[in-house]
C-alpha cells in the first residue's frame, strides 16, 4: 500500500481535511442562517448581500481545497497505469464532462440558485429542466467528483483516486442532510400558499453545486 500511496505526506491529509471541512462548513453556515438569520445579521439585515458573501466564501474555499489537492497528488508516487494513452483520454473526458456540469449548472441557476439561497429566503418559483439538469440529479457535486477523478487519472497518481472516493462519500453524506432538508423548506413555502406544492425541488438542491429550480424572472 505505501508503494502506492504515501500515508506520511502532511500533504495527503490536508487535502483530505479539506475535502471533509468544506461541505460541513457550508451545510452548517447555511443552517445557522435559516434557524438564526446570523449572516443576514452580519449583513446589515440584507440577506441578499449575507447570501452573495457566503457564496464568496464557499468559492475561496472551493480554491483552497483544490489547490491542496494538486499539491497532495504532485508528493505522491504515480503509477504506469495510469501514464498512459487511454487513462489520459479518459482523463480528458472526465475533465471536460465535469466542468461542463458544474458551469452549466451555475449558469443556469445563478448565484443565489447555486449558493443556497433558499436558506436565506431567496426561493426559486420555477423548475429548471434543460440541460444539464435534465442529465443527473447532483450535477455539481458529480461534476467536481468527475473533475477530482480526472484529475488524479491526469497525474497518475493512486492517492487521487483515493481522494476522490473520499469526496464521494463526503458528497452522498451530504446530500442525505441537504436534500430532506431543502425539500422541507420548500414544502413550508408551499403549504403558506407562497409556492405551489408540484414545483418543489424534487430531491432537493444540492447545495452550492446545484438545483432544480430557478428564480423567478430568470
Amino acid at each position: 500500500m505505501d508503494s502506492l500511496i504515501d500515508l506520511s505526506a502532511p500533504s495527503l491529509w490536508m487535502a483530505a481535511a479539506a475535502i471533509l471541512f468544506n461541505p460541513t462548513f457550508w451545510n452548517t453556515a447555511a443552517r445557522t442562517e435559516y434557524h438564526n438569520k446570523t449572516l443576514t445579521k452580519l449583513a446589515g439585515g440584507n440577506s441578499l448581500y449575507a447570501c452573495y458573501g457566503l457564496a464568496v466564501t464557499i468559492f475561496l474555499l472551493g480554491l483552497f481545497r483544490d489547490f491542496l489537492y494538486e499539491r497532495a497528488l504532485r508528493a505522491q508516487p504515480s503509477h504506469p497505469l495510469l501514464a498512459n494513452p487511454v487513462a489520459q483520454a479518459i482523463s480528458v473526458g472526465l475533465l471536460l464532462s465535469g466542468n461542463v456540469l458544474v458551469i452549466s449548472s451555475m449558469w443556469a441557476l445563478g448565484v443565489t440558485g447555486t449558493y443556497l439561497g433558499d436558506y436565506f429566503g431567496i426561493l426559486m418559483d420555477e423548475m429548471v429542466t434543460g440541460f444539464p439538469f435534465s442529465v443527473t440529479d447532483a450535477r455539481m457535486y458529480w461534476g467536481s467528483t468527475a473533475s477530482f477523478l480526472g484529475t488524479a487519472i491526469w497525474f497518475g497518481k493512486p492517492a487521487g483516486l483515493a481522494l476522490t472516493a473520499l469526496v464521494a462519500v463526503v458528497y452522498k453524506i451530504a446530500l442525505t442532510f441537504e436534500d430532506p432538508f431543502t425539500a422541507k423548506i420548500y414544502a413550508k413555502r408551499a403549504a403558506s400558499g407562497g409556492l405551489k406544492e408540484k414545483t418543489a425541488p424534487k430531491g432537493g438542491k444540492t447545495g452550492p453545486k446545484g438545483g432544480v429550480m430557478k428564480p423567478k424572472g430568470a
